[in-house]
């Protein structure tokens, strides 16, 4: 269930998310509990019996994310696990069975294929549509989930989840949004109508590029009891450690999400003005073509801005010529990362097409190193 707090600002909800009641000489954060298993005499009841079960550190976490997901709204529950893509396989394997359909989009996470084969292998029907234009609707009918990916990664594009939701729930399918790229700070599809809330934590939650991590919030107990059956199975748990620095790295997040997106919105507006930049994509910017769809249902627009440039050599030199930008597959973290998406395949990009995930360092100094490596790739 989400919990509640005084104050109701993002870096109030953000600082004080998850923490326990004071208790005079412990920490305001209690350490990670190590543990496989717990006293138990007796029955086994009780909130802590074994460590593949619950965790009394995932406890805060989860109550965290519920708080920033889910604020106010109670009948809620998270679950974290080992990350996104067990969180993301969490929701699908637990709410499907063999004759049932999924809607997938066609443009979204890397390893969403690699879900398609198997769910097929199951007797599961994939069907697939873009994230603009609401297209998933073409293909809602009959179909048990619809699972939306908006902001879409790479691409960037949206769509609109309280139509999308209402059409789905109106033909008695579940709904569950990725919301790895706006975080909640940037966007609460349980607002918007949807079951699920997935995300990657990996990303711009935690944002320091150093844990692995997964959760889902939902609305319906008896899909959430699902969930936590499958995480149960499948033990696709986080460790102690890795939820107790989750945690800690939320305290900052709206600090960070602040001067991110600011960042972000001031470099896609340079490259704008870039004639060999093409493609450029930013929901934050008003001509953007998923801009009035975005201003609706988001409240911060994300750190990650897309665009392509003349070739793969180009985009190669540029990506070499970076001073302040590490070359990573990754996005969301503290400091600015950028990669080709092409080099992998899999994704219908151009070859020379760049994610660039803005981080935290001085907006003048980033937005100077890209102008200085356009201007370096060009020769």
């Amino acid at each position: 269930m989400s919990g509640t707090m005084p104050g109701d600002g993002d870096g109030t909800r953000a600082v004080r998310a998850g923490l326990p009641e004071p208790v005079k000489h412990e920490p305001t954060l209690p350490g990670p509990v190590f543990a496989a298993h717990y006293h138990l005499p007796g029955d086994p009841t009780g909130p802590y019996t074994y460590g593949r079960d619950e965790n009394p550190t995932w406890t805060l976490l989860e109550r965290a994310i519920g708080e920033l997901e889910a604020p106010g709204q109670d009948g809620t529950e998270t679950l974290v696990f080992a990350s996104g893509m067990a969180a993301i396989s969490s929701v699908l394997f637990s709410q499907l069975r063999s004759g049932d359909a999924v809607v997938l989009p066609d443009d979204g996470y890397q390893a969403l294929p690699l879900l398609r084969t198997q769910l097929e292998e199951y007797g599961i029907e994939v069907r697939t549509a873009p994230t603009g234009g609401d297209a998933q609707l073409d293909v809602l009918d009959g179909a048990r989930l619809l699972w939306i990916e908006t902001p879409s990664n790479p691409g960037l594009d949206v769509c609109d989840v309280r139509r999308l939701a209402e059409a789905a729930h109106a033909r008695g399918a579940l709904v569950a949004v990725d919301n790895t790229l706006a975080t909640p700070l940037g966007q609460r599809p349980l607002e918007l109508g949807a079951d699920f809330a997935v995300a990657s934590g990996t990303k711009q939650l935690t944002g320091h590029g150093d844990i692995l991590l997964g959760y889902v919030t939902g609305r319906d107990a008896q899909a959430m009891a699902a969930v936590r059956r499958w995480r149960k199975i499948a033990g696709a748990i986080p460790g102690p450690m890795e939820a107790w620095l989750a945690h800690r790295s939320i305290a900052t997040l709206h600090l960070r999400v602040e001067r991110q997106n600011a960042t972000a919105l001031a470099l896609a507006r340079a490259l704008r003005e870039r004639p060999e930049v093409t493609g450029l994509r930013y929901p934050g910017l008003p001509e953007d073509p998923a801009h009035k769809v975005a201003a609706r249902q988001m409240r911060r627009y994300g750190c990650v801005v897309s665009f392509t440039l003349a070739s793969r050599e180009v985009a190669d030199r540029f990506l070499a010529a970076l001073r302040l930008v590490d070359d990573a597959t990754s996005f969301g973290g503290v400091r600015s990362t950028a990669e080709r998406r092409g080099r992998w395949g899999g994704d219908a990009v151009p070859e020379g097409f760049v994610r660039f995930s803005v981080g935290c360092e001085d907006p003048d100094d980033l937005v100077a190193d890209v102008l200085r490596a356009l201007d370096a790739s060009a020769t």
